[in-house]
């Protein structure tokens, strides 16, 4: 799953794709690259980051889901059910969710739906997060919303980052089997994010591309089914590797 945030404040790309053609070029070089599925967000979800209107949000995300849905498989990134439903007329066939709160909407339109955990919301998810066991917590919250969805396509994703500490973040990638024991397909994104950052130095988010392949890498090595990243060429041939 090729990233292509069509924001003005993503955490790692901002900006660079807010112009429907640049952002449509983008997309078209992922698919070339290999990427099987392209997911547009029109709102940041970076911790901090402040809600954008629906209005705003649509007028973002509208025109590069309908021009790049002829040419792959295109998710909608977003936490508004009136932008996932018009994104899912525009030619959507997945909404990525990171409320795990769309999948009414999702069912209603034939879609698949992904379900992330997430605790608390974008800007005050990363204030002190705590739990008693975060892979239990985790995984149970998942297999709940996900069995009550009542769909044929249903994925999990752990949330990595999101209302997560650095050893949170670690302990879900340590047991990931744990997630992909439960049936549900399992989505992992670790791409770019800052826990890798810490783990490298403080890098800078384009320094981090070494470490998103390879916890990438190590995600699909463990079960996942799904690796949603910023850099797909790498990620496509590091998969390729992996299968021998």
């Amino acid at each position: 799953m090729g990233v292509l945030n069509v924001t003005p404040d993503s955490f790692s790309d901002g900006g660079r794709w807010l112009d429907p053609d640049a952002a449509l070029a983008h997309g078209l070089r992922m698919v070339a690259d290999g990427a099987d599925v392209v997911d547009v967000g029109g709102e940041s979800t970076r911790p901090g980051a402040d809600a954008v209107p629906v209005d705003e949000e649509l007028r973002r995300v509208l025109p590069v889901v309908e021009a790049l849905a002829p040419h792959v498989r295109v998710s909608i990134d977003t936490r508004k059910a009136e932008v996932a439903e018009a994104a899912l007329e525009a030619g959507a066939t997945l909404v990525n969710d990171v409320s795990s709160s769309l999948a009414p909407v999702a069912k209603a339109a034939g879609a698949g739906w992904v379900a992330m955990h997430m605790k608390g919301d974008p800007r005050t998810m990363q204030r002190a997060p705590m739990y008693d066991d975060v892979v239990a917590e985790v995984t149970a919250f998942l297999v709940e919303r996900a069995s009550a969805a009542g769909m044929d396509e249903v994925w999990i994703d752990p949330g990595i980052g999101f209302g997560k500490t650095l050893e949170h973040n670690l302990a879900l990638l340590a047991h990931l089997k744990d997630l992909v024991a439960t049936g549900f397909p399992v989505v992992v994104g670790t791409s770019r994010k800052a826990f890798l950052g810490r783990l490298t130095g403080d890098a800078a988010t384009d320094d981090r591309i070494e470490a998103s392949v390879a916890t990438a890498a190590w995600a699909m090595s463990q079960g996942a089914a799904m690796v949603r990243v910023h850099d797909v060429a790498p990620t496509v041939e590091a998969a390729r590797r992996l299968a021998g």
